[in-house]
């Protein structure tokens, strides 16, 4: 597969590789991509949670709670994931 970076992401992928950080430009690039990946996953459970909020709020299941069971929750998640 070619393709072309442009001048600014190829000065880019030059640095990382000198920097040490990464063996080669493919590296850099694998490593992007894999990182974009797991940005859209987060982003596609972000989505699906909110639309379940919203539904649920719609539905009347909504109750109120205070910002440390907030925290406390997601602190839970962030755990199991």
């Amino acid at each position: 597969m070619n393709f072309s970076l442009g001048k600014n992401w190829e000065e880019y992928v030059s640095e990382q590789v000198q920097s040490g950080q990464f063996n080669n430009a493919s590296e850099v690039v694998r490593d992007a991509l894999r990182r974009q990946q797991e940005y859209l996953i987060k982003l596609e459970t972000l989505k699906k949670d909110i639309s379940q909020g919203v539904a649920s709020v719609k539905a009347g299941k909504a109750r109120k709670v205070d910002a440390a069971e907030i925290i406390a929750k997601a602190k839970a998640r962030k755990k199991a994931a």
